[in-house]
């Protein structure tokens, strides 16, 4: 096993630590924004999604593959919320996606 492809304990509690405070601090919208401009959404989502997988291929070929696979999952993360609230067509593919 390559050592760059162990996930150490203090990598993991990173992204746990991150993750659960962005979950406490997640409140939901009671009423969503009538001028939401939703083409703008969707070009925002799939330009996240993009930067996060060309990150991911960044520090995959600088051998932090730890880094590379979680902002793969970030990206896919993007593309995956853009189909589940429909700012993306998808084709119902619920392999790819959280879809139908």
């Amino acid at each position: 096993m390559n050592p760059t492809d162990i996930i150490t304990k203090q990598k993991l509690e990173k992204y746990f630590d991150v993750t659960g405070r962005a979950l406490k601090k997640v409140k939901i919208v009671k009423k969503a924004p009538k001028d939401l401009d939703w083409q703008k959404a969707a070009e925002d989502f799939l330009d996240m999604a993009t930067r996060y997988y060309d990150d991911a291929k960044h520090f995959a070929k600088k051998g932090d593959i730890v880094t590379a696979f979680a902002a793969l999952n970030y990206a896919h993360g993007w593309l995956d919320a853009g189909a589940r609230i429909g700012l993306f067509d998808v084709g119902h593919d619920s392999e790819l996606f959280t879809v139908d």
